[in-house]
């Protein structure tokens, strides 16, 4: 239920002005002093940790809220970060100075970079993670931000007032309620619930009432949102049991060991806590036959797989595996808890079948024939709010200054949750200080990708990263997240540390000092064959070739082309980073030249704004089926570029809303041009009626062609029909006496064939000037005398 706090007494009925009318800061009279903050986080988990500490960043006064503090940064599923798609969400997080990639280097207890049968754009970040290390030090971080206090609470309600007119929301969120009754009041709250909202546990046929075992979920909250008009759904996770480690027979396992050198999340960072030699290994093993019959033989004791909830595609329980594919065989990666811990996670055995047949299901599995299973797997099912109700700030566009971040999206993952956290955090902290909001389009991050998927195409299946799903990613590399974000949030959201921004700025310009000195070194091939004799360029024919053409073959490094032209190379090879990020450079030079032009034409359509206040279902002045006008009512695309992406919409509906955009600007640019015009003629002297004529055409003359505009109409020639000239138009015709009625046909022209209407007023005697045009709602000058 929602709260509407008036007259000392909570209001749980439908909202209406006169509710809002009495909504009243304080509370209670005879209440002790009421805290308030600029930004509220709700939730301690991997969204709430960053947006807490982003606004905090940011400069504001920030509360984060959160059932037990012994609890934030817990890792309730996987003890792993990164992955594909996932490590490049990790690397914006920290190029916008976020904490999970730091933390990661602080915890991690095996490094490894997936995917590096493929290029370095798809390369991906992952490690293993020690939990209880992991926690204490996020803990340490949250509790000793600047500007962040942490409070112990469960969140009700919310509290809400009369929405801003200049913004669109049918209510302005003002604070929140909670369990006990006490009121936070803060100008921007952000909601980061997890699978706490109506969460429900699920083994086997039993279930019960939790967000997290052992941790009681938000029921509340979840009426409130509901009550709101906020569309809700349901969506479901799992994960696997846990297993003592001295039960496993590792010795008959494929064993994998970590990367030597471990490559850091970090930005800031150039090795990780941990030597390669003292990481702990995975190992690998396989589902069989019996396996599969144990599930299909029991389905009818596990109401998870019987309900209709949707999980998640790519992330999937071993009872889904079965049904979708099978008589295969499934992998179960076998991965450490922590360097002291004695568990083992199972993952990819996510399982909800009553507890006893868990047990027996594993050891049925290559190496955990005596198994002992200590914490069975479980299901959450969980409410989520319809992504398609936030803008790419992450507002909501029901409620002013609230902000949905992580699972309450419909997303799963904890980098996913960071990622819409440190977005969350910014914005809610930009709110409060009437600047922009800070965005990220889908050409310059997979943060951009992740939140324009989830706001125009909506999800009704847990969302999950992965690098096919940018259009562009041999530009958003993990290497250069740092040179795409850490200066755009440095500069527009105040985010990021001088530190870090320093740095960026020395790596920015030593690789384009780098890059140039590349280009510079140019020998014929053969040259080039005698001096890296190991490389596999063609001595056959003699032709020209850069460094930076050397550096592009695969057996060729910055350490190997040092070694050839030590004298101006060998100071790029001192940094690994650099060298590493120089060789990747020219390995994509041709086509990087090509995808930038794919992403100017792409801008281009995300510059195109559509107006916030826009009404779809009621707008005349564009032609659209009501279903397009339902969809993009429902989605609010802020751009052509995000209208174009919403299933259903037409091609023929872009190219209408693209003529109405472009007609509104125009008019917009007109009205600019006005105030300019203006001031010169309000200049000018007092003006008479004949006597003066002279010097009103001199003065008319110098305005028309300040305004850049050509005076033709003495010269019986046509004026220009550019919509830009039409203010300029208006104004210099009321001093232009001998030309008005030409002025005045020839602005009736322009309106009409662009569809606007023009007349004139009743003329002075002597000095005419035209009524303006409704539509462009220009302010008329009026003469002196």
């Amino acid at each position: 239920m929602f709260c509407i706090r008036g007259c000392g007494r909570r209001v749980a009925a439908s909202l209406t002005k006169q509710h809002l009318a009495s909504v009243r800061f304080g509370g209670d009279s005879a209440a002790p002093w009421t805290p308030h903050f600029d930004v509220v986080v709700i939730g301690g988990g991997h969204a709430g940790t960053e947006a807490a500490a982003a606004a905090a960043r940011c400069g504001s006064r920030t509360l984060l809220l959160t059932h037990r503090v012994d609890t934030i940064g817990q890792m309730s599923c996987n003890p792993s970060f990164g992955g594909i798609g996932k490590g490049h969400l990790m690397r914006e997080v920290d190029a916008l100075d976020g904490l999970c990639s730091r933390i990661c280097d602080q915890s991690g207890i095996h490094y490894k970079v997936l995917n590096r049968r493929k290029g370095p754009a798809v390369w991906g970040l992952r490690a293993q993670i020690d939990r209880k290390l992991y926690k204490q030090n996020m803990q340490k971080e949250i509790l000793n931000t600047p500007l962040l206090t942490v409070q112990e609470g469960a969140v009700e309600d919310l509290i809400l007032t009369e929405p801003e007119p200049e913004h669109t929301g049918k209510y302005r969120v003002s604070g929140v309620v909670l369990a006990d009754g006490s009121t936070v009041y803060a100008e921007s709250v952000v909601l980061t619930t997890g699978t706490f909202l109506r969460g429900m546990i699920v083994i086997g046929l039993e279930m019960h009432p939790a967000g997290r075992l052992g941790d009681q979920p938000s029921i509340g909250l979840a009426q409130t949102l509901e009550k709101l008009g906020f569309v809700v759904g349901r969506l479901k996770t799992g994960t696997p049991p846990r297993i003592a480690k001295e039960s496993v027979n590792f010795s008959i396992l494929n064993k994998q060991t970590p990367d030597n050198p471990s490559i850091p999340f970090s930005f800031i960072n150039q090795t990780v806590w941990i030597k390669p030699e003292d990481q702990l290994p995975c190992y690998l093993t396989h589902t069989n036959p019996r396996v599969d019959e144990i599930v299909l033989e029991n389905l009818h004791l596990n109401c998870h797989v019987k309900e209709t909830t949707r999980g998640p595609r790519y992330c999937p329980s071993i009872e889904s595996k079965v049904l979708r594919f099978p008589n295969r065989v499934h992998q179960v990666w076998l991965e450490p808890e922590g360097m002291d811990s004695d568990l083992i996670y199972p993952q990819g055995l996510s399982v909800t079948l009553p507890a006893e047949l868990q047990e027996k299901m594993i050891t049925c599995i290559r190496g955990l024939e005596n198994a002992k299973m200590i914490q069975p797997g479980y299901g959450v099912q969980y409410d989520y709010m319809d992504p398609r109700q936030i803008s790419p700030s992450l507002e909501t566009h029901l409620v002013q200054r609230l902000f949905f971040a992580g699972q309450i999206n419909g997303t799963t993952g904890y980098e996913e949750a960071a990622a819409q956290g440190v977005i969350a955090g910014i914005n809610a902290s930009l709110r409060v200080r009437h600047k922009p909001p800070f965005v990220i389009s889908r050409t310059e991050g997979y943060i951009g990708v992740l939140i324009d998927d989830l706001t125009t195409l909506g999800t009704n299946e847990p969302y999950r990263m992965f690098t096919s799903r940018a259009e562009f990613r041999l530009s958003l590399r993990p290497d250069n997240a740092d040179s795409r974000l850490t200066f755009r949030g440095y500069k527009e959201a105040g985010c990021v540390s001088q530190q870090r921004y320093e740095r960026a700025s020395w790596m920015k310009s030593s690789l384009e000092e780098g890059i140039s000195m590349l280009k510079s070194i140019e020998f014929l091939s053969t040259k080039w064959k005698n001096l890296i004799p190991e490389s596999s360029i063609s001595s056959g024919k003699s032709l020209p070739l850069r460094a930076l053409d050397v550096l592009k073959y695969e057996e060729v490094d910055m350490e190997l082309l040092a070694r050839a032209v030590p004298e101006p190379l060998k100071k790029y090879t001192l940094c690994r980073e650099l060298a590493e990020r120089l060789k990747i450079e020219a390995t994509y030079e041709s086509v990087l030249f090509h995808q930038q032009q794919e992403i100017k034409e792409v801008q281009r359509d995300e510059a195109l704004q559509l107006p916030k206040d826009l009404d779809y279902l009621t707008l005349k002045d564009i032609s659209l089926s009501y279903e397009v006008r339902e969809k993009l009512h429902f989605s609010r695309p802020q751009t052509i570029g995000a209208a174009s992406r919403i299933p259903g919409v037409t091609a023929a509906a872009i190219v209408n809303l693209l003529r109405f955009v472009k007609t509104a600007q125009q008019r917009q640019a007109a009205m600019n041009r006005v105030p300019k015009i203006d001031q010169q003629l309000r200049d000018t002297d007092r003006l008479e009626e004949k006597d003066e004529c002279s010097q009103v055409d001199k003065r008319t003359l110098l305005i028309l062609g300040n305004a850049n505009l050509d005076l033709s109409c003495q010269s019986g020639e046509k004026l220009p029909c550019q919509p830009q000239a039409k203010a300029d138009i208006y104004r210099v015709a009321s001093f232009y006496t001998e030309s008005c009625r030409r002025l005045n046909r020839e602005v009736q022209r322009i309106n009409q064939e662009d569809g606007f209407t023009s007349r004139l007023r009743r003329p002075h005697p002597h000095l005419g000037f035209l009524q303006t045009a409704p539509e462009l709602k220009l302010l008329m000058w009026q003469p002196y005398g």
